[in-house]
């Protein structure tokens, strides 16, 4: 199996799950450069924030993640 039908089946199988990632993640750095764009807070908390955005992602889809195996 070639490099290329390794990627190929990884996104076939992952599709759904990146697509919910990236929504995150453009959604995640737009509010929060929309915040500082108004607040015109200091850079050190933008970046502060852009890494919350780790923690609140791992976060969400883990508590997401338990909520459907307790349900289960």
């Amino acid at each position: 199996m070639s490099l290329v039908d390794t990627i190929r089946d990884h996104v076939a199988e992952h599709r759904s799950g990146m697509v919910v990632d990236l929504v995150f993640a453009v959604v995640w750095v737009t509010v929060v450069t929309a915040l500082f764009d108004v607040l015109d807070g200091p850079t050190w908390a933008y970046y502060l924030c852009m890494l919350a955005g780790v923690v609140a992602y791992f976060t969400f889809f883990g508590s997401l993640d338990a909520a459907r195996d307790r349900d289960d």
